[in-house]
């Protein structure tokens, strides 16, 4: 079985291009980078399967109103998780090539405030759900 791959300057053009050019990192630290992206899409996809999850299982828990809020709160933070993690991993690669510092992790106070705004959705709902 061959394997077909572009050639060695096709390659290198579109990596610099995605890139930026800069030094080859230590290849230890593109795969932490790497694995961090992976984990972000984790995240992401477990985010995903609750928002499906409350919409399809909840109706007899949940009024509507509240199982959609928190469905879409869920499917929207998957969503710019899943989105943004890619934008990370290509920030942090190129900083690792050009040696300049790391950028700050804007997912995860977007993660923060939106598993947040899910729990006080769900926190109103325990308080005003009569016994």
């Amino acid at each position: 079985m061959t394997q077909t791959t572009p050639p060695t300057g096709q390659r290198r053009s579109l990596t610099a291009r995605i890139l930026r050019g800069g030094a080859e990192p230590d290849p230890r630290f593109t795969l932490a980078n790497e694995r961090t992206f992976l984990a972000w899409i984790r995240t992401s996809l477990a985010l995903l399967a609750g928002g499906v999850a409350v919409e399809a299982f909840m109706a007899d828990f949940f009024s509507p109103e509240l199982r959609k809020t928190v469905s879409l709160l869920l499917l929207v933070l998957a969503l710019t998780i899943g989105g943004g993690s890619f934008f990370r991993w290509l920030n942090i690669e190129r900083s690792m090539r050009h040696k300049t510092p790391l950028p700050l992790p804007w997912i995860a106070p977007i993660l923060a405030t939106g598993s947040a705004l899910v729990a006080v959705a769900m926190a109103g709902f325990v308080l005003v759900k009569p016994l």
